[in-house]
Parts: C-alpha cells; sequence; structure tokens
C-alpha cells in the first residue's frame, strides 16, 4: 500500500543513520514494529499491581506435590 507521508527529513535521516538500513523503508519499517512493540510492553506494564494474589500460598509446596 503506497502511503505519501510528511516525515521531518531531519529526523528521518538520523533514525537511518543510527539505526544503519539500507534504505529509509526499511527505517521507517523498522521504527514502526518497534513503535508498536513497545506500546504493548507498555500496557502489559499498566497491568502491574491490578492482579490479586493469595499471601498464603506456598509455592514451595507445589513445587514437591510437581515431582
Amino acid at each position: 500500500m503506497a502511503t505519501n507521508l510528511a516525515i521531518d527529513p531531519e529526523l528521518l535521516e538520523e533514525a537511518h543513520r543510527v539505526g544503519k538500513r539500507k534504505t529509509k523503508k526499511a527505517t521507517v519499517t523498522e521504527a514502526l514494529e518497534e513503535y508498536v512493540r513497545r506500546r504493548k510492553q507498555k500496557h502489559v506494564l499498566d497491568l502491574f499491581g491490578t492482579i490479586d494474589y493469595d499471601e498464603d500460598y506456598d509455592y514451595k509446596e507445589q513445587r514437591k506435590r510437581d515431582r
């Protein structure tokens, strides 16, 4: 799918140089993939502290039963 975007040329050039990709297309693709990965990780981080746990649970006892 062809898309025309107005991308800051200095930012694209810096990303291209830092990322060491052969093409600007590869640079933009990698940047978008990284953006998506980081946003997904952020959603996981938002879950911390939202799950209740049983303070009386004995994980060591559970390990003994699995043997």
